[in-house]
């Protein structure tokens, strides 16, 4: 029932990171410029792909020192595995 921004407003919830938040959900939409295009749109009518990088967006939200991803292709057409791969190494 959330929007793609709340959701990724939702990544920023620990105190560290909460200051800063509009300076980090700037450079996941740079990330991910899909889900700036998205980002009034309920979060559960993103395609596979989107929702994926939404869930990892979500997670860079707080900065964490490590994000541990399990299968992101997973059921993903073989064109948006490729771009969500070639973010992934941009993360790294």
């Amino acid at each position: 029932q959330m929007s793609v921004e709340e959701n990724l407003e939702l990544g920023a919830y620990p105190k560290r990171v909460r200051s800063h938040s509009r300076e980090r959900l700037a450079s996941i939409y740079d990330l991910f410029p899909v889900l700036l295009e998205r980002r009034t749109s309920l979060a559960g009518v993103l395609s596979g792909g989107q929702q994926q990088m939404l869930a990892i967006g979500r997670g860079l939200m707080a900065e964490p020192k490590l994000l541990m991803l399990d299968e992101p292709s997973l059921g993903l057409a073989p064109s948006v595995v490729d771009a969500l791969f070639e973010t992934i190494v941009k993360i790294k």
